[in-house]
């Protein structure tokens, strides 16, 4: 049978077989991905460093920095419980959980984090494409050019809200039957695991291709809807890999974050035990360039991965 290349054919309604659409797709493997993405970081550190600076500045002036009096009431909530390496890890999880504030301000906090994640993700995917064409580029080129796709790139996100309401009802079913009980019952929490299998199934599948739209949007003249197309025929047949890709992007970097920052927490625990610079965040600090660096190696990871299946 002739092998096509072309996705038209599987977008009308007769019927196509997978073998109508083979495409060899040749990537490296999950591995070589993430060292990849460290290697492009830290090759180009004279453009990614002032980057990160940048976001932790904006971080510091628009959600503000978490006060350390905040940070030694919580260590203190957790004398009792804890100590040494296991207090370390629980106040790491504690501010991380919490995005170093709670009560009101907590909605306002995570808007401006979303912000100033646009804001590096759309630098960051342009210094990309400078550097993967042998272009020169300078930060300040890449932050004044950047911010065009920031209209599609909303739009893009109120589709992405759209897609993900399969997962908000599970949420609002799941908080029913906890309340009603339902879920006490074998024969109905077998039920209420295949709802929620589908609700998964039907957002993830949706939202592998608009992962992929938000990267492709970044592109000079690329409108959002456009952007959802190419994404989606980029991903046919490719959707469990990026899965697999994610989840080992999520493992690097939780091992990241544990092998850096909880040595830190110990220091910090020790010196500040010793009656040394009690009033200094320091530790709130490296959460917030931390932050602002997997910001940065989240959104190499993706533009990588994209390319990739530009060449194929």
């Amino acid at each position: 049978m002739a092998k096509q290349t072309s996705s038209f054919r599987h977008k009308s309604f007769r019927r196509s077989y997978k073998e109508d659409y083979w495409r060899e797709t040749k990537l490296p493997s999950v591995m070589q991905h993430v060292l990849e993405s460290f290697r492009m970081i830290f090759k180009n550190w004279r453009l990614f460093l002032p980057l990160v600076l940048i976001a932790v500045l904006l971080q510091m002036l628009f959600v503000g920095v978490m006060s350390e009096a905040s940070y030694v009431e919580l260590q203190e909530s957790l004398d009792g419980s804890t100590a040494g390496f296991g207090k370390a890890s629980l106040l790491l999880f504690s501010v991380v959980g919490t995005l170093g504030t709670t009560g009101e301000a907590a909605g306002a906090t995570i808007v401006f984090q979303a912000l100033i994640f646009l804001v590096v993700f759309l630098t960051t995917i342009f210094i990309l494409r400078f550097l993967l064409a042998k272009k020169k580029i300078t930060l300040r080129d890449a932050l004044y050019n950047s911010m065009a796709p920031t209209i599609p790139t909303a739009i893009l996100l109120a589709v992405v809200m759209i897609e993900c309401i399969p997962i908000i009802i599970l949420t609002i079913a799941y908080a029913a039957a906890v309340q009603t009980d339902f879920l006490t019952m074998p024969f109905y929490a077998l039920l209420f695991l295949g709802f929620a299998a589908l609700m998964l199934l039907i957002s993830g599948y949706l939202l592998s291709s608009s992962l992929m739209a938000f990267v492709a949007v970044s592109a000079p003249g690329m409108y959002p809807l456009r952007a959802l197309n190419l994404a989606a025929d980029l991903m046919r047949g490719r959707r469990m890999n990026l899965i697999i890709r994610l989840l080992a992007l999520i493992l690097v970097v939780v091992i990241m974050w544990i092998i850096v920052t909880l040595p830190l927490i110990l220091l910090d625990l020790a010196v500040k035990n010793a009656g040394f610079l009690t009033m200094v965040p320091f530790i709130p600090i490296v959460l917030m360039v931390m932050m602002s660096f997997t910001d940065v190696l989240v959104t190499t990871y993706l533009y990588m991965y994209y390319r990739w299946l530009l060449d194929n």
